[in-house]
């Protein structure tokens, strides 16, 4: 602007000396760029203070966006770690990634799969839903069994492809998801993140894939929703659900069909129901259960109306994997190459739940006689927040195709957590929230 100044007066046309306008617009001019330094000065201290300062990043704060921070992959050694985790050690064996792996269920799937020769490469974000250290504990359990767990999330496609690209995987155990039915009233953006945008970001990557995996995933029981006819049959309907995280797993059954129908991506889907045992979910009842009648706290046992019991269908771990591994081991070839469908591909879905629902009053008296210890219980009606008052498997379909047939009973099963919970949280070495 001051060269613009300067070329007017030397046309000989004007003088600005002489103008009382021209006088105040250079004054003017001058304070605007004043006020345009200080600004980029203002804007450049908030770049530096919010962006370069790793203690002020807004980011891990915020409960919807947890799992969107950045994480430290790639390089030769991480490539070889990922390799090796994934080689197959035995002769009939496959390579399958475990979303999730530091998950409940995930490492346990893992762990069996690895005990069997499979490859097996774990994908998990880590993210705060529940007790980070408890993931943490089960990432070192796995690290022992040579499973490596690839820090990241299942939204970032780079990271995908570059999985895809470093081992050709056959199978993927798609296990991520943000579980929960009450805490998706608090947060429900982050229910619609994991359960919906990462399954799709991991169905493109899996299409895009080369060979293309078979993919076996889990859904959930809560698709039955406000279903009435019991015992849930996958015939049934499920388009009633009652809570957030339902309609998400709902969403993703039908995600799945689409990609199954279009790409050729051969898909199973598990309907798990209640799974329960060592190494569990500190958000699930016989876990908080068990935590607070050893401190002496008061538990709310839920009701349903015209004081009718509340009751799950409560599944053993270990016959939760046993289903896991059978539907891998029938999950058919997938058709497609390089994202083109070549013919019909597999698609299935099945319950796999304990079929002997037990009111949740059973649950914390059988509980209280394993711990030795009498429960303050608070009875109240049960919320309207996204709970049912029963579950209920028919488990015949995966009887007969996955020859799925649970073997432990809510008191035995009990009895093995509680003996790892008391092993894992005693002397106070770690806090059981």
């Amino acid at each position: 602007m001051l060269k613009h100044s300067s070329h007017l007066e030397n046309t000989g046309k004007f003088k600005m000396e002489k103008s009382p306008y021209f006088h105040n617009k250079s004054r003017w001019h001058s304070s605007l760029m004043k006020l345009t330094f200080w600004s980029f000065i203002f804007l450049a201290l908030i770049f530096i203070f919010f962006y370069r300062s790793p203690s002020s990043n807004p980011l891990p704060q915020d409960p919807s966006r947890r799992s969107l921070r950045t994480y430290n992959w790639g390089g030769p050694a991480w490539e070889k770690r990922v390799r090796s985790s994934a080689r197959i050690r035995s002769r009939d064996g496959v390579s399958v990634l475990v979303t999730g792996a530091a998950g409940f269920v995930g490492t346990h799937v893992s762990t069996a799969l690895k005990m069997r020769g499979n490859g097996v490469l774990g994908l998990d974000n880590f993210n705060d839903y529940y007790d980070p250290s408890l993931k943490r504990a089960r990432q070192a359990l796995l690290d022992r069994s040579g499973v490596f767990i690839v820090e990241g999330d299942i939204n970032d496609s780079t990271l995908l492809r570059k999985l895809f690209e470093v081992v050709a995987f056959t199978h993927v155990m798609h296990l991520a998801a943000q579980a929960g039915v009450r805490y998706a009233m608090e947060n429900p953006s982050s229910y619609v993140h994991s359960n919906i945008a990462g399954l799709v970001s991991l169905l493109e990557a899996c299409k895009s894939a080369n060979p293309q995996p078979a993919i076996v995933w889990a859904s959930s029981s809560s698709v039955y929703g406000l279903n009435s006819k019991v015992p849930f049959s996958e015939k049934d309907r499920t388009d009633q659900p009652a809570s957030l995280y339902a309609a998400t797993k709902k969403a993703g059954e039908e995600i799945a069909h689409t990609y199954n129908h279009i790409y050729g991506l051969s898909l199973t889907a598990l309907r798990f129901f209640t799974v329960y045992g060592p190494w569990g979910r500190p958000d699930m009842a016989y876990f908080f259960f068990t935590r607070d009648i050893l401190k002496g706290k008061t538990i709310s046992i839920f009701e349903a109306a015209n004081h009718g019991t509340v009751s799950r269908d409560f599944t053993y771990i270990d016959d939760i994997v046993k289903g896991c591994l059978a539907a891998l081991d029938t999950a058919e070839k997938s058709t497609g190459s390089g994202g083109k469908k070549k013919g019909p591909a597999q698609f299935r879905i099945y319950n796999l739940g304990n079929t002997s629902p037990v009111p949740v009053s059973d649950l914390v008296s059988i509980l209280e006689r394993l711990l030795k210890v009498n429960a303050k219980k608070n009875i109240i009606k049960l919320p309207q927040n996204g709970d049912v008052r029963l579950t209920h498997a028919n488990i015949s379909l995966a009887q007969r195709e996955l020859g799925y047939k649970p073997s432990t009973d809510l008191q035995s099963g009990l009895k093995k957590f509680v003996k790892w919970y008391l092993g894992y949280y005693s002397g106070g070495k770690k806090a059981a929230g």
